[in-house]
């Protein structure tokens, strides 16, 4: 009696996995992304994971590190001299990095090799261990 495993090699559920469940994962912040690199990355290592965890390491650690030091910056601006209009411009920030992340992620899903614009290219060459 032959059954069929959804885990068996020669199973018609088995689908081929060319990195790209990786690469979306890995744009769901710093908890995405470990997940996709251990979870996913470490076993099925391929060119399109590999480009986008590189891409978005690099992102959310960029866009902390502007959404906190433009905060820790803003607020005694604010306080100190009354001008609640240096508030917008970290707003105005997180939306122009919200919108690269939107960019990154829609490439993920089409399995594209695209790059974030400011950070995408400059990732690349960056973290050699992955």
């Amino acid at each position: 009696m032959e059954t069929n495993s959804p885990f068996e090699t020669n199973s018609p559920f088995k689908t081929a996995d060319n990195g790209k469940n990786a690469a979306i994962v890995s744009y769901f912040w710093f908890i995405g992304w470990i997940i996709a690199y251990f979870a996913m990355y470490k076993d099925n290592k391929t060119e399109l994971s590999r480009y986008h965890l590189k891409q978005t390491l690099l992102f959310h650690l960029v866009s902390t590190v502007i959404s906190w030091g433009l905060s820790l910056f803003l607020i005694p601006v604010i306080f100190a001299t009354g001008f609640g209009g240096s508030y917008y411009i970290l707003r105005v920030i997180q939306v122009v990095l919200f919108v690269f992340w939107i960019i990154g992620l829609i490439a993920a899903i089409q399995g594209q090799k695209k790059p974030i614009p400011l950070i995408g290219d400059k990732a690349q060459t960056m973290f050699p261990s992955i």
